[in-house]
């Protein structure tokens, strides 16, 4: 079994510990935190990558076995968090972008754990978004910010993020528990809108190469494939001459990475990006609007951690202010790029925290 361990912190007394699991499309990560005042301390964390494992049950096993043989760690509880659609009563996870789905009763019944939480990977990013240092850009870093009073310091945020999919979650603040508490959302699964000819050229050839029969959804432009698809498009349009950097990225299996990085030198990665900016920005205004999330938008996702000057850009501004009678009210509102990698499992130790350490999760 191949994994990476990552160490956080030096060892120091805690009364509890929790294991916090970030199950994503390409990659899985655990973590092994210690409880202090209700909050997760990150100690040692495993990446798998997500399409070589065959026994979920396995690798969480695999890491208790270490924790307890390593250090004498010995955990009852967990939180998973999974890319895709998770039951009204937290227990099962049907993944989006993985063969085989995540069960708590079978975690339950083959590991040495006693309580499985399985929530879905943007409620995990919204949960560890309560943890996050909002002037440490190493945890956030500030594209719009704004001189807010108390009361708006509580006001809804929205969390939306691009990687191997499109993920949405809306923050509610909660007096009980004293944080944001995540809403679930499937809203990158929601219809693409087109507003010109040209953009109902680059569905339609979505439509083709996915061999999608329904309408196209935001995920589809807004993710790895999505760079792909619109860098395919590009090409079958001609509307930019080959060059070395694109003769590099048609041998490539994982095109995305490349437009993401040629996209500074050659002009049909310049394209791509500026029409990802726009897409991006249209899908975030239509999310603020809808919630309306004045406490601020959070983009997380690896595109965005790893192209944060996209979303400065006029391109991005300007769409994302582009609303008939609301450009006032958006013009307000705070954005922010989540650059720390272990949001999600700083948010599933804090979800694992609140429902079965200090138990107010269920008051909610």
């Amino acid at each position: 079994m191949d994994y990476r361990i990552k160490r956080f912190n030096l060892f120091k007394k805690f009364e509890k510990f929790v294991l916090g699991v970030d199950v994503g499309g390409t990659n899985t990560n655990i973590v092994v935190a210690g409880v202090k005042k209700n909050n997760p301390i990150l100690l040692f964390s495993f990446n798998f990558n997500t399409q070589k494992i065959v026994s979920l049950c396995s690798v969480i096993q695999t890491v208790l076995d270490y924790s307890k043989e390593k250090y004498n760690i010995s955990i009852d509880s967990a939180c998973i968090g999974a890319a895709g659609m998770v039951s009204s009563s937290n227990d099962y996870a049907e993944l989006t972008n993985v063969d085989w789905n995540v069960s708590a009763k079978e975690i339950t019944d083959k590991t040495s754990l006693k309580n499985v939480l399985i929530i879905n990977d943007f409620q995990a990013i919204g949960f560890g978004i309560n943890l996050l240092d909002i002037s440490n850009t190493n945890d956030v870093v500030k594209i719009r910010s704004s001189e807010k009073t108390l009361e708006e310091c509580y006001k809804t945020k929205a969390v939306i993020g691009a990687g191997t999919g499109l993920g949405k979650s809306i923050l509610v603040y909660n007096k009980d528990v004293e944080a944001f508490i995540p809403i679930h959302s499937e809203g990158g699964h929601s219809d693409f809108p087109v507003t010109d000819i040209y953009e109902l050229e680059l569905v339609n050839f979505i439509k083709k190469l996915r061999n999608i029969r329904e309408n196209v959804t935001y995920e589809e432009v807004l993710s790895g494939r999505g760079l792909e698809a619109i860098y395919l498009f590009l090409k079958e349009k001609k509307d930019f001459k080959e060059s070395n950097y694109t003769r590099i990225i048609d041998k490539q299996v994982d095109k995305a990475e490349y437009i993401s990085k040629y996209r500074d030198v050659d002009e049909t990665c310049k394209e791509v990006f500026r029409l990802f900016s726009r897409f991006y920005a249209r899908c975030a205004r239509n999310f603020a609007l809808e919630t309306m999330a004045v406490g601020g938008v959070f983009i997380a996702g690896g595109i965005a951690a790893k192209n944060k000057e996209i979303f400065s850009s006029d391109v991005f501004i300007k769409e994302f202010e582009n609303a008939y009678r609301r450009r006032e009210i958006l013009s307000r509102i705070p954005i922010y790029i989540v650059t720390n990698y272990n949001v999600s499992l700083y948010g599933t130790c804090l979800a694992a925290i609140l429902k079965f350490i200090n138990k107010k999760y269920d008051k909610i």
